[in-house]
């Protein structure tokens, strides 16, 4: 195949924060510049977890449409590429079918982030939840995409998607080259690892990630937060008694100096040294009024159009409708093809 695809999703769970837009959102845009983009709502996804995580039908939908919102508001083009949300597109759960039948139970018995999100309470969790690495293949795979922008915490789920795509290459390599595909239907999609990919840990613990779960709302900077709400929330960011370092060294001990640094140097598109090298030696006081002065100039634009088209949810609604139509074009026909490669009839 030689067309170069991205693929890559973010869950409607409640509010969009920092570390979704530095980690994800802002990645998308950039990526729009050398690569054909699907970018989804996963919807799907989002009621693995509790009722409460996802909020309920009307929660849901909310979400859905906030993530679509922010999605357009940092730049992705949505006549160029595809941006639609996961439900509408029923080969989504149909090829993960398929995947549950070609993975097996062993892998996913080593996926890390069921064991984190299903805690101590492993037998109450959705079979949804423990099944999420094969959704999430399919989500990939039905598009044969050759490129998925991956953090740390979904290097482990894109690892997974290769090794199943390789065993259903192997488990039907005589019916796929007697179709035309002798080195197997599936591409082995390839990560897309930023070189300077932002880990935004919360503001009231520098050694956890920052997340929309937590229960303090000033932990996280939301992408709907206004300018007084996020000065606030700099300006009340843990921190400790010592002035920033000049050098990085000097960050290695100091988990909330660090990621203050770590976010400031994201949103300036900068290395944290170099913030370093115009900071080192300032209070925190100081620093804190400049990177509050600096995300609130980088965020307001966003904040401003995420606000202006949630206000008219039906033509986000026609975004994610148009959007799926152009998404089933591109999975259809390769769903048709996957089941004539494992024999079933009538498709």
């Amino acid at each position: 195949m030689n067309e170069q695809r991205v693929f890559s999703g973010v869950q409607p769970t409640g509010n969009l924060h920092l570390g979704n837009y530095l980690g994800a959102i802002t990645k998308f845009v950039a990526l729009q510049q050398d690569y054909d983009c699907i970018y989804c709502v996963v919807d799907l996804h989002a009621i693995t977890q509790d009722r409460e995580i996802w909020g309920g039908p009307e929660g849901l939908r909310s979400s859905t449409r906030q993530v679509t919102a922010a999605f357009l508001a940092a730049g992705v083009d949505a006549e160029k590429h595809i941006i639609f949300n996961q439900s509408q597109v029923c080969a989504h759960s149909e090829l993960a079918w398929i995947f549950n039948c070609v993975a097996r139970i062993g892998w996913l018995n080593r996926m890390t982030q069921f064991k984190e999100k299903a805690g101590k309470h492993r037998e109450n969790a959705s079979v949804g939840l423990y099944a999420y690495p094969t959704l999430m293949a399919a989500d990939i795979l039905a598009y044969r995409a050759t490129h998925v922008p991956v953090g740390e915490d979904q290097k482990q789920h894109l690892e997974l998607a290769r090794n199943i795509a390789q065993k259903f290459n192997v488990d039907f390599a005589e019916s796929a080259a007697e179709r035309g595909y002798p080195d197997g239907f599936f591409p082995l999609p390839e990560p897309l690892i930023g070189e300077t990919a932002a880990r935004i840990m919360s503001l009231r613990d520098g050694e956890k990630k920052m997340s929309k779960s937590d229960p303090s709302d000033m932990s996280r900077i939301n992408l709907t937060d206004d300018a007084d709400a996020i000065a606030k929330k700099i300006r009340k960011a843990k921190t400790d008694p010592e002035p920033l370092p000049s050098e990085l060294e000097g960050l290695e001990e100091r988990a909330e100096a660090r990621n203050l640094v770590g976010i400031y140097a994201a949103l300036a598109d900068q290395t944290s040294a170099q913030v370093l090298e115009e900071h080192g030696g300032a209070t925190f006081a100081t620093f804190k009024a400049a990177l509050a002065e600096l995300a609130i100039e980088k965020l307001a634009p966003v904040n401003a159009e995420m606000r202006r088209l949630m206000a008219d949810p039906g033509h986000i609604d026609a975004i994610l409708t148009d959007g799926a139509r152009r998404a089933r074009e591109i999975a259809d026909p390769n769903m048709n093809i996957i089941k004539d490669i494992v024999g079933f009839i009538g498709h």
